[in-house]
């Protein structure tokens, strides 16, 4: 019987994949990735819709969540972990939940999908509340853990949204705000979509977070202003950045990063605008953090290589 999931469905093209040679594993497997983009790009308007909720809960205090299950869980839960070094921004505004808990990041949990009783115990944990923004990532587009979650955020006053591979029922796909549906097709090995699916996911998840961090003003220009320099290659790349951006030599820049307490995007302000950083720090909040709004100048160009 022909499965409904398209994630389900085995994939004719890989059907003697056991009987291949390495470089035929690696040509094949190359082959069905590299429709992946142009199943996400089919999604570009839910797409930016989900960055328009984003921003709308970060501009007003509150946060995203990715709900999720195994795989789609995992990379909801790294997409998070990597907003705050990239984007300098608080941990508590993206944040991962994933059926099973911490102990699924390392070691599969699959029953913990089928339990939607857990999903409401996890939201409730993680306190959320009207005004957020859930997005649910299921591959399948069946996982009962996910459903249960997002049910409960409604009832919450949240806003929420479906990431799937293989569409939904209608029914479902009524109740949320947005509907991401990125059909990927059946994978290399049927039924697992940490393959195709899994890199879609990560690629709108990508996209999302980025977009919303960037017009919330995390980026001058494509320049990464709102990282943290908690290691020595993040701390020289703030040091170039500061260097590129106000012309500066690296003892000048060090000195500036240290009088704006290591934040790249105030040293800019207050180099460009001659402020100190408490001056330059009210700049940038009356403009919504971004640095455009309050500083003339453009980013210097692309360097060439």
């Amino acid at each position: 019987m022909l499965d409904p999931r398209v994630t389900e469905r085995r994939n004719p093209r890989s059907a003697d994949i056991d009987l291949a040679s390495q470089l035929a594993i690696v040509d094949l497997i190359n082959a069905e990735d590299r429709s992946v983009a142009d199943a996400v790009a089919t999604q570009r308007e839910p797409i930016a819709r989900a960055i328009e909720l984003a921003e709308a809960a970060f501009r007003s205090g509150n946060r995203l969540f990715y709900v999720g299950a195994g795989t789609s869980g995992r990379l909801g839960v790294l997409d998070a972990s990597e907003c705050p070094p990239t984007f300098g921004s608080d941990p508590e505004m993206v944040q991962g939940i994933i059926a099973g808990g911490p102990a699924a990041l390392v070691r599969s949990q699959e029953n913990a999908e089928d339990r939607p009783d857990g999903a409401e115990a996890d939201l409730k944990a993680a306190g959320v509340r009207a005004g957020d923004f859930v997005l649910g990532i299921a591959a399948s587009g069946t996982t009962p853990y996910v459903w249960a979650a997002l049910a409960h955020a409604r009832r919450m006053g949240a806003r929420t949204g479906i990431l799937a591979c293989s569409p939904p029922a209608p029914e479902r796909v009524a109740d949320v705000d947005v509907a991401i549906l990125p059909i990927t097709g059946p994978e290399v090995v049927t039924g697992s979509t940490r393959l195709k699916a899994g890199t879609a996911t990560k690629l709108v998840l990508n996209t999302i977070t980025t977009g919303a961090m960037v017009r919330l003003g995390k980026t001058y220009g494509n320049l990464m202003v709102d990282m943290q320099a908690t290691n020595e290659k993040l701390r020289d790349r703030a040091e170039r950045l500061v260097m590129t951006t106000c012309a500066l030599d690296r003892p000048a820049a060090r000195t500036l990063l240290a009088s704006a307490g290591g934040h790249v995007k105030v040293a800019i302000t207050m180099h460009k605008l001659g402020l100190d950083r408490d001056a330059a720090r009210a700049k940038l909040d009356a403009a919504g953090g971004v640095i455009r709004r309050v500083v003339a100048d453009a980013p210097p160009p692309v360097e060439q290589a």
